[in-house]
């Protein structure tokens, strides 16, 4: 783990009378797969979304928030990869923090374990402690400081349970690990079901036309129907009986402008070899 980690990109994706929606994006370099966090800022309450994975990242973030000038009203933790939840013992321990149920068990139950596997890599950047989601997150519609929020419960594409949030009022999307923006993506034994939720994404009823990641910067529709391609083709190519080493030289050949080619040290262990999915 490099000592000095890449400067973090922040930006604003998206901003009307009430309401400015950050992005803050974690380095692309090294081992870092370009962890993406935002901050919807409303009138007078700030809500974020995930807690980076890097202690030096997590505290990054938190001073960008505070820098903002609004009490943080509450953190959404979008899944139990630990990639969105390390950060929240480093900075974010006097904040409420809100989970899917099946997360918040995770972490209370195995966030400990995860802890330990990690500390040998990440070293001090790794979370002194765990911190466990105090509230739990249900599927439906709630208003935050004027704001409205939509939030759904997505089951096994990039993960078993995954919260995505949506703003329709500004049309924006947050479907963190749904889809990856400009990065390699994290494969899983769900792609075909993954595809189908992501054409969900494209119908044209659809409210939203900014769509925030977990990893990379904001998007829009085409870089949704990207993903779909990529997934098409990774499972075309693993269905077809394609072994560990050529997957991923079938992938990187394919798709030689996204970046993160790391993320592919961590899931084909588990998609190849049945390592444990945490």
């Amino acid at each position: 783990m490099p000592e000095q980690l890449p400067t973090p990109i922040t930006m604003v994706a998206r901003h009307s009378s009430a309401i400015r929606v950050h992005t803050f994006v974690a380095g692309f370099t090294g081992n870092n797969i370009a962890n993406a966090t935002h901050i919807i800022e409303s009138r007078n309450k700030l809500v974020l979304i995930d807690g980076q994975f890097l202690a030096d990242n997590a505290r990054a973030f938190r001073a960008y928030a505070d820098k903002l000038g609004k009490p943080i009203e509450r953190l959404y933790v979008s899944h139990r990869h630990p990639d969105h939840w390390f950060g929240l013992a480093t900075a974010f321990n006097d904040v409420p923090v809100y989970a899917l149920q099946e997360t918040k068990t995770f972490i209370e139950t195995d966030g400990e374990a995860s802890r330990n596997d990690h500390l040998i890599v990440l070293g001090p950047q790794a979370p002194a402690s765990i911190l466990v989601p105090s509230h739990v997150v249900e599927p439906g519609e709630e208003v935050i400081d004027g704001v409205k929020y939509v939030f759904n419960k997505v089951i096994n594409t990039e993960i078993d349970f995954l919260l995505t949030i949506g703003l329709p009022e500004i049309g924006v999307y947050i479907p963190q690990d749904l889809l990856y923006s400009g990065t390699h993506l994290y494969l899983t034994k769900d792609m075909p079901h993954w595809i189908d939720v992501l054409q969900e994404m494209l119908h044209p009823d659809s409210h939203y036309d900014l769509f925030l990641p977990g990893h990379g910067f904001p998007a829009d529709k085409f870089e949704v129907a990207r993903n779909i391609e990529y997934l098409v083709a990774a499972q075309q190519a693993f269905s077809g009986g394609m072994g560990k080493a050529d997957f991923e030289t079938f992938l990187t050949s394919r798709y030689p402008g996204r970046l993160c080619q790391g993320i592919f040290d961590i899931y084909l262990p588990r998609l190849f070899d049945g390592a444990a999915q945490f």
